[in-house]
């Protein structure tokens, strides 16, 4: 509590009392939780909004569980086993298909609702992707109906039929939904693809991307972060296949010196943007230039600081990284200043202060390329 009055005044939540006093007098436990889950998206908007961001996003997700967990809770046909790690501390709900799926209710709508009444700039709503749902998921059901062919074959049978009932079932009724609340910027996360870059697994998920999109007209981009070795090299082939994909948010910081400079010996992290152009992608990039894991090693003063297992990187190293991010793409209108990803295994100072950064150092770079 004494941290939420913190945040409050520092955020300017002027009627947190009054919520507060609200919250913790509300006795019945279903009215108590929507009102907490309302009043944590309205911290989360006006962090972002305290920053300086342009796109203040859902709020940072202050709604969901996490982004496997939170879709399947919602789907019909889908138990949960048990937890298993995800990356560094985190770890989320695995679950096995026990019959075909099916939506059981709305997943994002409310969070967006909550979102587009409290917010007070542009929205853009991250959903997971289908095929980051069924590659964190025991196929079960999906798996054992499959007989006559080689058991590769069965697998990827299973995959598909997986993949499509998905985003028949449950991803294309979100997005209906989510579109005909006002939603006009829908981002499919999938980071799960990168860790198979086989071409089955590649063209699959071209497939699922473009069954998903079929149809609308609202903005859509991809987020894929983390890859492995080869992940964005070969993500960068099938990139121009995704339908209506108008953007593409990527990881590169968590690879990068700390070093100021924009030349390549620098900006070694982000040498994997040069096959997006390379394959011909011609949407705008969502550049990741400030690092949201655990942090170790050297920084130099000019290029931020280190503290505990953070890194604050300063707005002449978001900068530097923006400047040649805009080299490569030679566009600086197709440039976005992202986080490499979400910022959840950091504390609120933290994320407060890497943002800030990611803000300042738009500016420095827009200064730098006029």
């Amino acid at each position: 509590m004494a941290e939420a009055e913190e945040w409050a005044g520092r955020l300017g939540i002027g009627n947190y009392h009054d919520r507060a006093k609200q919250l913790l007098s509300t006795e019945n436990q279903k009215d108590r939780i929507r009102e907490l889950l309302e009043l944590s998206t309205i911290y989360g908007l006006r962090l972002f909004e305290r920053t300086g961001l342009d796109n203040e996003g859902v709020g940072g997700e202050q709604q969901r569980v996490e982004m496997y967990e939170h879709v399947i809770r919602g789907v019909e046909g889908m138990r949960v086993l048990g937890h298993v790690q995800s990356f560094d501390y985190k770890y989320f709900n695995k679950a096995v298909a026990e019959s075909k799926i099916h939506r059981k209710h709305p997943i994002y709508l409310q969070e967006f609702l909550d979102v587009k009444e409290n917010a007070k700039g542009p929205i853009k709503v991250p959903i997971t992707g289908p095929y980051t749902l069924v590659d964190w998921s025991f196929g079960g059901y999906y798996t054992g109906q499959r007989t006559g062919s080689s058991l590769k074959m069965q697998k990827q049978e299973a995959k598909r039929e997986f993949l499509l009932d998905f985003v028949e079932q449950v991803i294309r009724p979100e997005i209906r939904d989510l579109v005909d609340a006002g939603a006009s910027w829908i981002q499919i996360d999938e980071p799960a693809i990168t860790t198979h870059p086989e071409p089955a697994d590649m063209e699959l998920f071209v497939e699922g991307w473009n069954e998903t999109v079929r149809g609308f007209t609202c903005k859509f981009s991809d987020h894929t972060c983390y890859p492995s070795e080869i992940g964005y090299k070969v993500l960068a082939e099938y990139a121009p296949k995704l339908d209506k994909c108008s953007q593409l948010a990527l990881e590169f910081a968590n690879r990068d010196g700390t070093s100021l400079g924009v030349d390549a010996k620098h900006r070694e992290g982000y040498r994997d943007l040069e096959y997006f152009i390379e394959n011909g992608f011609e949407g705008e990039f969502g550049v990741g230039v400030v690092h949201v894991h655990d942090f170790s090693g050297q920084v130099p003063s000019d290029a931020g600081r280190a503290t505990e297992r953070n890194i604050i990187e300063s707005p002449e190293l978001v900068r530097d990284r923006l400047l040649h991010a805009t080299k490569i793409v030679g566009d600086p209108g197709k440039i976005w200043a992202n986080p490499d990803c979400g910022l959840r295994t950091r504390t609120w100072d933290v994320t407060y202060a890497k943002l800030e950064s990611i803000v300042k150092g738009a500016e420095l770079a827009r200064e730098a390329s006029q």
